[in-house]
């Protein structure tokens, strides 16, 4: 730590200096003219040793390697399109400019004018005629990032981590285009982006913990969204036909490597389907994702292929339990031997629970893992699912499926119960469970109760988690590796 604090002190005594010496270490303004890529694709026709003296670029990025030879320096520096040698030399930029760049630290921005030529070695460089310091950097980058065991800075310091390692940098360029994709897709088949509210006075729409905070002019408490579902059917209600929203969730639960108390999800509804129609929508949306993204339709996840081609493969929920755990619920059974199937399975469960929620802790616990390819879970007990309509065929199951891709849920969608009668006994009953001490049953919406009595159509709803889904395209080891700020525990807690 001491040696920590004798570069931050050399570091803020080289700013005195500049200002000593009027030079302007934070300026308000430059203009650049060409990126890092630019210069790299319209002069990658130069040969060794060839150079285009009529060019004059200017290009500003932050100083990552330096390489002094007396009157001479090649650099690197890096912008937000990759990185370009520069070539600095004290009798074109002049003595004075050049003893100020000789001062210049790793970490600096600095801007850079100058002409484009070819090295012996092939590398496309920039023969500087002048710099400017765009900002000075009072703390060193480390020196050997890729190196450090303790992966919560990296986390914590996500500016770092973003200068220090290109890859993370792509991790989110390829984010940015999966959500991108997706917005296209939809908008050409008529769905309308909507936005609900984030503050909700009764939190719904998934079984989760909301986070509580306190509106002082209402005087009333108010819950972070925990999904935007109930808001989102009553815009079919009101007559848009085709919804869908690219939203922030928190649930106040607990944090994972697939778990984040805030996620990114984009949820869509679409009037007059059901979820068969939902299901092909997925397939086909993330398909194109995948190829859009990737340019090919396979990636490698935690030691797996996945292929994405060709059809997906689809089971109910009972007969993957069948496949995977090999048992065959389809076959009655008592709670007592549900319960002793389950303990046999070494599967934790609450012994107060249900018969069907046991059914749920033995697939997440025993099948989810085994689910790699593209795989869709149809059919799910009534008391799973409260807002998705019961099955025609088997009144004791709803229409409902869930994508899972490499051993984890992805996709949750539902033919959307839109009958408001059923619709409040479901919610009695979640109020009944809620007083039983489950805090994630949902609550008594009165309003959206009556939204569904003024009519709504035929619906098919899905729901698809982002940051699962970059996970997968990157082969990240944890959510935490594709949100920005992922959340952490204070650092001097």
């Amino acid at each position: 730590m001491e040696e920590l604090n004798e570069l931050l002190q050399q570091r803020r005594k080289k700013l005195e200096d500049l200002k000593t010496s009027g030079i302007d270490p934070y300026p308000n303004k430059f203009t650049v003219t060409a990126s890092s890529a630019d210069i790299r694709k319209q002069y990658g026709h130069l040969t060794p040793g060839s150079e285009d003296k009529t060019c004059s670029l200017v290009v500003a990025g932050r100083i990552m390697t330096m390489r002094l030879m007396g009157k001479a320096c090649f650099a690197h520096i890096k912008d937000a399109a990759g990185r370009i040698q520069i070539y600095v030399k004290k009798d074109v930029i002049g003595e004075q400019e050049y003893e100020v760049f000789k001062t210049l630290d790793m970490g600096d921005i600095i801007g850079v004018k100058g002409s484009v030529f070819c090295t012996r070695t092939g590398e496309i460089t920039l023969h500087v005629d002048q710099v400017t310091l765009l900002s000075k950097a009072l703390r060193p980058l480390p020196e050997k990032w890729h190196g450090l065991t303790d992966i919560e800075t990296r986390y914590r310091q996500r500016y770092v981590d973003l200068i220090a390692n290109d890859e993370v940098a792509g991790i989110f360029r390829l984010r940015s285009k999966v959500i991108k994709t997706m917005r296209e897709y939809l908008d050409s088949r008529n769905f309308l982006e909507v936005e609900t509210p984030m503050m909700q006075s009764i939190p719904g729409g998934a079984a989760a913990k909301p986070f509580c905070t306190h509106h002082n002019a209402l005087d009333i408490d108010l819950f972070l969204r925990i999904a935007p579902e109930l808001y989102l059917k009553r815009l079919i209600v009101g007559g848009l036909e085709r919804v869908y929203e690219v939203n922030r969730n928190f649930r106040n639960e607990g944090i994972s490597t697939r778990h984040n108390p805030e996620f990114t999800m984009i949820e869509l509804y679409q009037a007059y389907a059901d979820y068969n129609q939902v299901l092909e929508l997925c397939r086909e949306m993330i398909t194109l994702v995948v190829k859009e993204c990737l340019g090919k339709l396979e990636t490698e996840y935690n030691g797996n292929i996945i292929q994405f081609d060709g059809d997906w493969k689809r089971l109910t929920l009972i007969g993957a339990i069948k496949e995977y755990a090999e048992v065959d619920f389809s076959v009655p059974k008592t709670l007592e031997e549900t319960k002793k199937i389950a303990s046999d399975l070494q599967v934790e469960f609450d012994p107060n629970t249900s018969h069907n929620k046991i059914i749920s802790c033995i697939f997440e616990q025993c099948v989810e893992k085994k689910l790699i390819q593209p795989t869709f879970i149809c059919d799910y007990p009534v008391e799973l699912s409260p807002l998705a309509k019961n099955s025609k065929s088997n009144p004791e199951m709803v229409e409902r499926f869930e994508l899972f891709i490499g051993g984890q849920e992805l996709a949750n969608a539902y033919s959307e119960l839109n009958d408001p009668i059923e619709q409040r006994k479901r919610m009695e009953q979640q109020l009944k469970e809620r007083e039983k001490g489950d805090e994630e049953a949902q609550l008594m919406d009165e309003d959206f109760i009556r939204a569904l009595e003024y009519g709504m159509p035929p619906t098919g709803g899905l729901g698809i988690g982002i940051d699962r889904l970059v996970i997968i395209l990157t082969n990240s080891p944890s959510i935490r590796d594709v949100i920005l700020f992922p959340q952490m525990r204070p650092e001097n807690v």
